[in-house]
């Protein structure tokens, strides 16, 4: 699923994808080196890069919960 934004680039095909860009972007506003429109404008990319991962999350999280038959199973930690 790639839509574009009328902000700036398509969402990334991937959820790693998302990820990384997303955790360059957080670097670049962390580093306070960007002029006030420049910050504006990456921030509002940041939003859309978390709101497509947690998309992805919950997405994989509904397909996991079906795997299951909706019964969570605690994780005991020990490969089987």
């Amino acid at each position: 699923m790639v839509t574009a934004s009328k902000h700036g680039p398509a969402a990334p095909a991937h959820y790693e994808v998302a990820l990384q860009e997303l955790e360059q972007l957080v670097a670049k506003l962390e580093s306070g080196d960007m002029p006030l429109e420049q910050l504006l404008t990456q921030y509002q990319r940041g939003a859309e890069l978390l709101k497509f991962c947690r998309d992805r999350l919950a997405a994989v999280d509904a397909q996991i919960k079906v795997l299951d038959q909706g019964t969570l199973k605690p994780w005991s930690g020990d490969a089987a």
